[in-house]
């Protein structure tokens, strides 16, 4: 076995040998060492250096119980001793049963059957194909066309590609998708100057101009009847588009226009599943079944990679036909199923249920909101958005202008670097700063989170003043 070398020879090699997703290697190359993390311990990270850090973004919003978990830990010793993976394909493994069980006991009433997967981004793609071949199955294949919303994430695959919306991700792969029609999202409170309340999401409401989304997407329905397949969307938060927070009620009346209109609703949980905002599902605030559910992240609680995607009985019996009749879903994976995975998904949420998570992340959300209220009329704070552990703060040149800073000016990130040195890890979306913590966080972890984040942005001022010396590229 390779012996673990220094710091500065894993930065080498990393330099060397590694490339890194969503960044611009050039940029990776020419900044200062970044922490190598060598291992974690409950909200912790701990770098080769021996520094440690609070996992402020549940390691990309995935991490529920926190890092070495004994009981996560021995869930997935105890499978090692039976095995580590045997194929879906033809066979059955007793932990991918199991947690499909659990699976449709928890989720929203009236999704009966799991497809697992990878991970998020081919969750997602298993609804969309699903989606698609539905109507096909029912001898309508006319109706293939999605709607979906601007400023979406949904993941990388191209399926998922051509239902995301986000430009600086997507635009380049465009020759290479399916069309889609999108609508501008139903923000619960953009951006609008200095009278931008800054409070959590459940206390805002919904104002005029934001009914205009219902009015898109019932026009696209109701001129083209027939044409449609589905509605994809995050339910109640867009994630990378900037943690963009829905209007109460949004999600029930894409619910009835899909009704209304004869075309299914996708609910693309990923992020936001498993507690993250207050509820084990978004679904759940407005009490919602989508035909179509993906999951993945905080499924396993961070531990492994896992995709599933529920379906109700109605797209279920779409497929259930005679072989010759060409219906069968012809999709899947190698590692469908993996029962490592599977094993440390049903010990997380057997976890989730002895400590009460859900009840203890509500108590955190109070504490983060509380922590984050002094940045409530920061001149450089443009808006503060939160559902249960999940906040994001806008930074942004002028709250009174409305404005955005330049992107080469990478605010979000110089904020985060001087954060890292206080011993926080964060990762921005542009220049908002998220925060998302392990749901079962110490308290005091997430009041010291909040404090840094307080004083790094009201020392923006500096950062703003740096970049404003530096020529354009």
């Amino acid at each position: 076995m390779m012996k673990q070398p220094n710091t500065q020879t894993l930065m080498q090699w990393d330099r060397q040998y590694l490339w890194h997703p969503f960044t611009p290697m050039k940029a990776w190359m020419e900044k200062a060492d970044p922490p190598i993390i060598e291992r974690g311990q409950d909200e912790f990270l701990f770098d080769t250096q021996g520094r440690k850090y609070i996992d402020g973004v549940s390691s990309l919003w995935c991490n529920v119980h926190g890092h070495h978990i004994p009981e996560l830990d021995q869930a997935v010793r105890d499978q090692l001793d039976k095995i580590a993976h045997s194929t879906l394909l033809g066979l059955c493994n007793v932990p991918s049963i199991m947690l499909a069980k659990r699976l449709v006991d928890m989720a929203p009433a009236g999704l009966s059957r799991v497809f697992y997967s990878d991970n998020g981004s081919t969750a997602v793609e298993v609804a969309c194909k699903l989606a698609y071949q539905y109507w096909a199955n029912l001898g309508q294949p006319e109706k293939s066309r999605f709607i979906s919303l601007r400023d979406a994430y949904h993941g990388d695959t191209l399926g998922a590609v051509s239902v995301g919306g986000i430009p600086a991700f997507h635009q380049v792969y465009e020759p290479l998708c399916f069309p889609v029609d999108r609508v501008a999202p139903p923000l619960l409170r953009p951006f609008a100057g200095p009278d931008a309340a800054i409070a959590p999401a459940q206390s805002l409401t919904s104002h005029a101009g934001n009914l205009l989304w219902q009015q898109n997407i019932e026009d696209l329905l109701a001129q083209s009847p027939g044409r449609y397949a589905a509605v994809i969307l995050e339910p109640l938060i867009q994630g990378a588009g900037g943690m963009l927070m829905h209007p109460p009620g949004t999600l029930r009346t894409l619910r009835q226009l899909a009704d209304k209109h004869n075309v299914l609703l996708i609910c693309d949980e990923v992020m936001t599943g498993f507690g993250r905002t207050g509820k084990m599902f978004a679904c759940d605030h407005e009490r919602v079944t989508p035909d179509l559910l993906c999951l993945s992240k905080g499924l396993t609680a961070g531990y492994m990679p896992l995709g599933a995607t529920l379906a109700t009985d109605k797209i279920f019996d779409a497929f259930y036909a005679d072989p010759r009749e060409g219906k069968t879903f012809f999709h899947g994976h190698t590692f469908t199923g993996h029962p490592l995975a599977c094993a440390v998904a049903l010990a997380s949420l057997d976890l989730m249920d002895t400590r009460r998570t859900l009840e203890h992340a509500g108590h955190l959300a109070t504490v983060m909101a509380t922590g984050l209220e002094p940045l409530r009329d920061h001149p450089h704070v443009g808006d503060i958005r939160q559902l249960g552990l999940v906040a994001a703060v806008d930074i942004v040149p002028n709250r009174q202008s409305g404005s955005r800073f330049d992107y080469h000016w990478r605010i979000g990130g110089e904020l985060c670097t001087l954060m890292r040195q206080q011993g926080l890890l964060l990762r921005p979306l542009a220049d908002t700063l998220v925060l998302m913590p392990p749901l079962a966080s110490k308290p005091q972890s997430v009041q010291r989170m909040t404090e840094i984040v307080v004083e790094s942005v009201r020392n923006v001022k500096c950062v703003i003043d740096q970049k404003q010396e530096l020529p354009k590229p």
